[in-house]
């Protein structure tokens, strides 16, 4: 087989027409075969996809930089993205596109948002407005098995409510006897692979779900065991190729990195639709307009084991892009050419510095807009915005629902020892505590995510929560609104393997952006799990001292081992450097995990398993003891 560029440069067109040619003749000489010939035919497909849109479905602000008619781009916020977005994006991609279309959505639509599970039955929202796409299929990620093979189930069976005849897919799981999901029990409901029609052929799509992590980081039955991707695509693809079906796709919730390993390794797969590692694809210029940095090119051109031609596709994350994939098969159902867009969902009010753009610069940014090629002015779909009302209605209910009392201030202090960085009550800004050893609540919060991490998530040894990421105190009766308050940035969890080098090496950083000069409160490392003595006038690299790690099973804290790997719990913003954290920033993709939760969630999860207050019934949130503040003590400022 030739090159990718042999191959963008052959007649296609010529081919097209000699088949044509050759119909024709068909048509009058009765010794020709009939139908038999339709799989003998060139085709042309337009696969349109997400993925990894974790129950985001309203809309966000996004500042990009556009040109307004001057020498330089400048910021220009727009509203962005949301699942409403994608549905109108879906129709009139598939419109323009022809008959030659498919829609898939390569996983973990579950998790992320308060629509999740604050909304009604958990995913409830998700699968009302999946439905209004009506994707062809739809592979499980590992957030699918958040909450069980059971609570998988509930969800599937809403996303069945619809019309819509999606197909769930993963050809490698296999669900335990016990399982709701077991084939006994929920005959039909996750396949390991499904075939579509199109202009008369068909194609195969085989599902695959990301398998160590999602045994790992999600909540499968224990008995419901992943087998190795590898092993389970091949003995499908074979399975379809048997049944003479040439075109294949592999619908993979495995991230982006392994799909091209994958790829390497499997005979017979044309296209990988990618998902998991909420990977962007797409020119250079993403990077400069402010959309985000790519990875790759979209699509990724690699061979499979035979030394044919793969097209590697992924749309991000979180709503914002909806991928369109135009693939070309010969005869044999080989690609031939494959090239497309990573369409980037805007809105069109325009502001600039919070105002309206003039006239002369709406039309200098629309012109850029359409310059770019990615960017793709979508108004919301009507349909899907009214999917989605119900749904937001019970958001803003839960909001004002009262979830939690606090009985003693859980005081706010960025730094300790610095009154200037108050935000809670005098009474709190006078007490000792403080003073010593920092905020209650930001110190609370990295505990919550040490804890939840254990119960759900596969483990955690520590957390780091950085001071100025937490934004109020909570005193008295706390409502929902005011949790999220707390937590306001909507942050994402990973999860590093990080060695006690490098836990050493990030609490510097943290201290360094805090009191080097010019330096903020906001970074300020609060830890659970891990406590430490700070000197805040020392050199760089020498202001934490005394660091110990908790062991969670017997309570006992221990020097920290500077060799041992300990998993570190930490927002995406601290993880990918934010707050000065270059340490984080550094450990390589092989020791990071995108934990796919949200903050807030996970702080809501934390507070619900509190103790009980005999009179309101609500959990209460105490003080934690001082041995598990991370900042032991503190000098030097």
């Amino acid at each position: 087989m030739g090159s990718w560029m042999q191959w963008a440069n052959k007649p296609y067109g010529r081919r097209v027409r000699m088949g044509a040619v050759a119909l024709a003749a068909c048509g009058v000489l009765a010794a020709c075969g009939g139908n038999d010939d339709d799989e003998a035919q060139p085709l042309e497909l337009t696969v349109l996809h997400i993925n990894d849109h974790h129950s985001t479905l309203d809309a966000k602000s996004k500042t990009l930089k556009l040109s307004t008619g001057g020498a330089a781009p400048v910021d220009v916020a727009v509203e962005a993205g949301g699942f409403a977005r994608v549905t109108a994006a879906f129709d009139s991609l598939a419109k323009a596109a022809g008959a030659n279309v498919l829609k898939l959505h390569a996983g973990d639509a579950l998790t992320g948002t308060l629509y999740f599970n604050r909304a009604g039955a958990d995913g409830e929202a998700d699968a009302a407005l999946m439905n209004t796409v009506c994707f062809d299929a739809f592979t499980l990620g590992n957030h699918e098995f958040d909450k069980g093979d059971a609570g998988l189930k509930g969800f599937l069976d809403l996303l069945k409510k619809g019309s819509c005849k999606t197909a769930v897919l993963s050809a490698n799981v296999k669900f335990g006897a016990g399982s709701a999901l077991n084939a006994t029990k929920a005959p039909g409901y996750v396949q390991p692979s499904t075939v579509v029609e199109r202009s008369g052929q068909k194609i195969g799509i085989v599902g695959l779900t990301i398998a160590g992590k999602t045994k790992a980081s999600s909540s499968p039955d224990a008995d419901t065991t992943f087998e190795d991707e590898v092993t389970a695509a091949q003995r499908e693809i074979d399975k379809l190729r048997a049944q003479s079906i040439n075109k294949i796709i592999v619908m993979s919730h495995v991230g982006y990195g392994y799909d091209k390993e994958i790829a390497a390794k499997l005979s017979g797969v044309d296209v990988i639709v990618g998902g998991d590692s909420h990977t962007l694809l797409g020119p250079d210029a993403l990077k400069t307009t402010g959309v985000g940095t790519p990875s790759g090119a979209y699509p990724t051109r690699v061979t499979d084991k035979d030394g044919k031609n793969v097209c590697v596709v992924q749309a991000w994350e979180y709503a914002q892009v909806v991928g369109e994939l135009k693939v070309r098969f010969d005869g044999k159902g080989e690609v031939t050419q494959c090239s497309g867009t990573p369409h980037v969902l805007i809105g069109s009010d325009f502001t600039i510095n919070k105002l309206p753009p003039t006239d002369a610069e709406k039309k200098a940014i629309d012109a850029d807009v359409a310059a770019k090629g990615f960017l793709r002015v979508t108004q919301p779909a009507a349909a899907a915005t009214t999917a989605l009302q119900p749904f937001k209605d019970r958001v803003a209910v839960f909001n004002k629902t009262n979830v939690a009392v606090v009985p003693k201030e859980l005081c706010f202090r960025r730094v300790p020892g610095n009154p200037g960085s108050g935000g809670s009550s005098p009474t709190c800004n006078a007490e000792g505590s403080v003073h010593l050893r920092g905020g209650d609540i930001q110190q609370l919060v990295a505990q919550a995510y040490v804890d939840e991490g254990n119960a759900k998530y596969g483990g955690a040894d520590i957390s780091l929560q950085s001071g100025g990421g937490v934004r109020i105190a909570l005193d008295g009766t706390v409502t929902a609104a005011q949790v999220i308050q707390v937590l306001p940035f909507g942050n994402m969890l990973f999860r590093l393997d990080v060695t006690g080098a490098e836990v050493k090496s990030m609490l510097e950083d943290g201290l360094e952006a805090v009191f080097k000069a010019g330096g903020s409160t906001g970074p300020y490392p609060y830890t659970g799990g891990l406590r430490f003595d700070v000197n805040a006038s020392a050199a760089f690299g020498q202001r934490a001292s005394g660091l110990e790690v908790r062991n969670a099973a017997t309570g006992t804290w221990g020097p920290i081992d500077p060799a041992k790997t300990y998993r570190l719990f930490v927002l995406s913003f601290n993880a990918t450097g934010g707050d000065g954290y270059k340490t984080l920033a550094a450990v390589p993709a092989a020791r990071r995990l995108d934990i796919g939760v949200l903050d807030a969630d996970v702080f809501f999860s934390y507070i619900d398993k509190q103790p009980r207050d005999a009179a309101t019934g609500l959990p209460v949130l105490n003080r934690l003891p001082h041995e598990l503040y991370s900042t032991k003590s503190f000098a030097g400022q």
